[in-house]
């Protein structure tokens, strides 16, 4: 009939073991047919298999999208559209205009809907079965083809509206060692070298439309939502900014590092509400070893991320949301993973290199919000509803909620 061999993690110590020590031996990712369909069986980064592939598609993805310098590059860039997207974020889109470094200036008009229809089918647990018990899969057809379906149409939107878009322009517009690139133009470089195809062009948009914008854009809603259930915590966060940078001046993303409470505030928001919760499964291409037990070739490894930061065995009452706790017992834990029981991007070979991105600029969208608006949830209402919604590896907001936004005045 048919199995699978899954292995969960919930100690910081085999967390350790899985991610740091034996980083190698359970550095791959598991297969399933609907990844499969997303991935073109694996020729993104983020679901490959370890290796020389994954190693040299990291390698092209990092200069354009994971430096500190792309982050000096292009915070301006964030910081000037923070008030367009902070009310598309919070309107019924929910997605900002624009995407900062990743992309080109107007490039995105990709519709919600190819978005949600990709998240619903990815996330769903429909085809399970079929990969538990293979003899089944002939009843997924259906199903499967609506995954290949919007595959294609994703695929087409992004050669459309970024990689042909970008090559237009570079062909109508001279461009020198001195001028300042896009993160496609690094990636166009890469094909032009030989060294990965068009599709791989593609997957990697589509990694970094998922894998980074969606997650971020999640995170973004769950301290907003978390901001207007605590109003105690707004206010003091609004203090903080009032004092240190003074009333009407606007966030940069210098100014996030010297303000403890909203970096506390981030964390904290990012250890209750953890968008991956089980982070993206593992593997171990060979037999291995793991807390004395063997661990046969192909194995699916969990690290339930959520359970290491919410374990209150090792969190004063983890199911309360107290940002104080990174400036009191937990200060030294940071989000990077120096802790392993606090692993919101993971840590290791394959952590999410999307953390220099993703830290400024929640700071940047929630310090802009806080500081210019008082956030209030919907009329007759006290609170917003936090219900949880659970895909195969996601956490978000199960129900949007219309949040009031009170405009202050300097």
């Amino acid at each position: 009939m048919g199995q699978r061999n899954l292995v969960v993690v919930s100690s910081p110590d085999l967390a350790k073991e899985v991610l740091h020590t034996q980083g190698v031996e359970f550095g791959s990712r598991t297969r399933n047919v609907v990844f499969d369909i997303f991935t073109g069986k694996g020729q993104d980064m983020v679901f490959t298999v370890y290796g020389d592939h994954w190693r040299k598609m990291r390698r092209i993805m990092t200069v354009p999208f994971f430096t500190n310098k792309v982050v000096q590059q292009y915070r301006a860039g964030w910081e000037d559209e923070a008030p367009v997207g902070l009310w598309r974020t919070c309107g019924p889109t929910r997605r900002p205009r624009r995407m900062g470094s990743c992309f080109t200036s107007e490039a995105v008009a990709a519709p919600d809907a190819l978005n949600g229809e990709r998240s619903r089918l990815a996330q769903s647990f429909e085809y399970n079965y079929g990969d538990f018990i293979p003899i089944l899969r002939p009843f997924l057809r259906g199903y499967l083809k609506i995954c290949k379906e919007v595959k294609e149409r994703r695929l087409k939107l992004f050669k459309d509206y970024f990689v042909d878009e970008r090559k237009k322009l570079a062909s109508t517009k001279s461009m020198d060692s001195n001028s300042l690139k896009c993160a496609i133009d690094h990636i166009l470089d890469a094909q032009q070298k030989g060294e990965i195809n068009e599709d791989n062009v593609l997957y990697i948009v589509e990694n970094i439309n998922v894998a980074a914008i969606e997650t971020t854009l999640w995170s973004i809603e769950w301290g907003i939502a978390e901001l207007v259930n605590h109003p105690e915590i707004q206010a003091k966060l609004r203090q903080e900014l009032d004092t240190v940078l003074g009333q009407g001046t606007q966030i940069t993303e210098p100014d996030t590092y010297k303000l403890p409470y909203l970096q506390a505030v981030i964390k904290e928001t990012l250890r209750l509400r953890m968008a991956i919760p089980l982070l993206v499964p593992h593997m171990n291409l060979h037999e291995a070893k793991l807390g004395g037990y063997d661990i046969p070739a192909e194995s699916k490894i969990l690290v339930n991320a959520w359970w290491l930061a919410n374990n209150p065995e090792n969190w004063k009452n983890p199911e309360e949301f107290r940002p104080e706790r990174f400036l009191e017992e937990e200060a030294k834990v940071e989000a990077n993973g120096n802790d392993f029981k606090y692993l919101p991007f993971g840590v290791g070979r394959r952590s999410c290199p999307g953390i220099i991105l993703a830290l400024p600029i929640l700071g940047i969208t929630l310090g802009r919000l806080v500081q210019n608006f008082e956030l209030l949830p919907p009329p007759g209402q006290s609170k917003i509803d936090t219900s949880e919604k659970g895909g195969q590896f996601s956490l978000h907001i199960l129900k949007h909620s219309t949040v009031v936004l009170k405009p202050r005045s300097f």
